[in-house]
């Protein structure tokens, strides 16, 4: 194993929330299909696309840590960037949802690996915040991945036709539910009373929307129906959705695209999808035409941010991306 310097010694782990986002904008067009008779195609081709950019990471990534194991290992002992550990586990129990349609046993082998490496890095972050001392900056939006990650656990439980994995969808929703109240909390304090966020770190603030998104997804899917606790998970998304997408509206034009404002495309994908099942439930033109624009907004944005990205890893530019 060497340690030397090469161009996917910039690619950051983060990266994996494209996938994240892929998939979930996915599911999100899947669930407009059954609800809005959109084309299916769409759905298929999103999923094939995160897919294949979950294995080029992979391997990717995999380079950069073969060629520079010390890189690995210093992202991983930052107290912000080693919470974007937690992007390519999430990938992983999003996965499923795509890949059931080809193989139930990969999509099973996708879901079980994982929920072990969540469950086993949200016990890791769980004890450092614990153990060691940290600063009030180091404080961010990402601090939500590792932990309240743990969401993601229920939610293609069943499309995995498997029986006896209830309790795992309990643990899953109950740790996420359970920290995502603190650690929304410090953030928002950070938020309040400590200096803003970097320019390139403000699509992150949307991640601050994911713990209700999924939170709602993850608790239906658990319980098996909407009732009070998930109106109100859908209605503190929309809250927050309204509230940081217009902060953010003004910054393509304040400061240059990065690889961390994929760190924006989960959490709109999960709200399309949270919105298209609450729309199917509610049966009424308002929450229909809501769930469409958040649809949209998902959709353009995560095309944008595909393309963006595309650009500069053709023009040799990954570096500019970090």
């Amino acid at each position: 194993m060497q340690n030397e310097s090469t161009p996917l010694s910039y690619l950051p782990v983060g990266i994996f929330g494209g996938v994240m986002g892929l998939t979930g904008l996915s599911v999100a067009w899947k669930a407009a299909h059954h609800h809005f008779g959109a084309p299916i195609w769409i759905s298929q081709a999103i999923g094939l696309a995160a897919v294949a950019a979950f294995v080029a990471l992979v391997i990717a990534y995999g380079v950069k840590a073969w060629s520079g194991w010390d890189t690995v290992r210093a992202e991983f002992s930052h107290p912000i960037a080693s919470n974007l550990f937690g992007t390519p586990m999430i990938s992983l129990l999003l996965l499923p949802f795509v890949l059931v349609d080809y193989s139930l046993a990969l999509a099973r082998l996708s879901w079980v690996l994982g929920a072990i490496g969540m469950t086993a890095l949200a016990w890791v972050i769980v004890m450092r915040w614990m153990t060691l001392r940290l600063v009030a900056s180091h404080v961010s939006p990402p601090w939500i991945v590792p932990v309240v990650g743990m969401l993601d656990v229920p939610l293609a439980v069943p499309v995995l036709q498997w029986d006896g994995l209830h309790g795992v969808m309990v643990f899953g929703l109950a740790v996420g539910l359970f920290f995502a109240l603190p650690l929304f909390t410090l953030i928002f304090q950070r938020l309040v009373l400590e200096e803003p966020l970097p320019a390139p770190l403000q699509p992150s603030l949307l991640v601050l929307v994911a713990p209700f998104a999924v939170g709602f997804t993850a608790y239906v899917t658990t319980t098996g129906g909407i009732d009070l606790l998930a109106q109100v998970l859908y209605m503190l998304t929309l809250f927050l959705l309204a509230v940081l997408l217009g902060r953010l509206r003004h910054l393509p034009h304040c400061s240059p695209f990065r690889v961390s404002w994929w760190a924006a495309s989960f959490p709109l994908a999960a709200s399309a999808g949270a919105a298209i099942r609450y729309a199917a439930w509610a049966a009424d033109p308002v929450t229909d035409a809501i769930a469409m624009v958040v649809l949209a907004i998902a959709s353009l944005t995560i095309v944008i941010f595909l393309f963006q990205t595309l650009a500069s890893v053709f023009k040799g530019q990954l570096k500019s991306l970090a």
